[in-house]
């Protein structure tokens, strides 16, 4: 039997997934125990736990969860934060760090949260993530709304829906023209100003991202490939978790924060006039010019991190004053 299609079956998954749910409820106060929204957050946004008010809050590692995938990268805590965000008091489940493929991770446990957070009552998920920024217009730092992806590893065969359908969680073949919710998109700009950030240097954007597997940064070439696509912004995350989530019905908002901006320009050849007197010093300077790493990756979400936290919880105070 293929393995890989037994770990997908609908039972097994299902029966995980509510397994997982109860445990956690055992571990919350009453008022914890049905959030209606979770908040996952991404490379070096951590910070957005500081969001929740400080009680009642309850936090667990991942490795005390039954079933739940460790993340090993540096920048995600690996925990699940539980609390109340807003003058509302809304229950909320924050993801402090995620599950990624390229940890080599199946997409079953890539999504395994996304999944538990149904199984709680979760009605409404916003996805943050750390992304290269390929629109030229986008400068690092900026906060980009997505809109839509590509999903390059999906279209491959490496999509979180392969195998089984689980009937518990949504239909055989769920749309994704409706993945990126409008109205919290609207909620989003008009946060944007009434909180003043529209009067500041970093910008919001809506844009397109474009997940790939990773976990090595995209050449030249992948780059100006990409862009030519339609996407605005590349990372190795989020797309799986909001494919899932839409399959369970879960409405989802997603935000990127732009750390670097990627390099689209051809890289030089060997034989090119100018860097034939180059010491080999000069050459690896001259390569290094807008290279990505994963130190500037969590830099830039400490900078942005107090503007991302003040929106999504403007965010959320306006959705729950209906």
């Amino acid at each position: 039997m293929d393995k890989s299609l037994d770990a997908q079956s609908a039972p097994n998954a299902y029966a995980r997934a509510t397994e997982t749910a109860q445990y956690v409820r055992s571990q919350l106060p009453e008022s914890l125990q049905n959030p209606k929204l979770a908040i996952v957050c991404g490379s070096g946004l951590g910070g957005l736990a500081d969001t929740i008010e400080p009680e009642p809050k309850i936090e667990m590692a991942y490795g005390t969860i039954p079933n739940f995938p460790q993340s090993t990268v540096q920048g995600h805590a690996g925990k699940f934060v539980f609390g109340q965000i807003g003058p509302q008091k809304t229950p909320v489940a924050l993801l402090v760090g995620r599950a990624h493929f390229y940890e080599g991770h199946t997409m079953d446990l890539v999504t395994f949260a996304t999944r538990v957070c149904k199984v709680l009552g979760v009605e409404t998920i916003i996805v943050t993530n750390a992304a290269g920024g390929l629109n030229q217009n986008y400068r690092v730092g900026d906060i980009v709304c997505l809109n839509d992806h590509l999903n390059l590893a999906g279209l491959v065969g490496i999509h979180p829906l392969r195998g089984p359908n689980i009937e518990e969680f949504g239909v055989r073949f769920p749309p994704l023209s409706d993945a990126y919710d409008l109205d919290l998109r609207r909620r989003t700009h008009k946060a944007w100003v009434k909180l003043g950030l529209d009067q500041q240097q970093r910008r919001l954007h809506e844009g397109v991202y474009a997940f790939v597997a990773g976990p090595t940064y995209e050449t030249r070439a992948e780059c100006r490939m990409l862009n030519m696509l339609g996407a605005d912004v590349v990372g190795m995350s989020t797309v799986p978790e909001i494919i899932v989530a839409r399959h369970a019905g879960i409405r989802v908002l997603a935000f990127s924060l732009v750390t670097n901006v990627a390099v689209l320009e051809a890289g030089s050849r060997g034989n090119d006039t100018e860097i034939q007197t180059m010491s080999k010093a000069e050459l690896t300077a001259h390569l290094s010019q807008g290279k990505a790493n994963h130190e500037e990756v969590l830099e830039a979400g400490r900078e942005a991190a107090k503007d991302m936290q003040a929106l999504v919880k403007q965010i959320v105070s306006d959705l729950h004053e209906e």
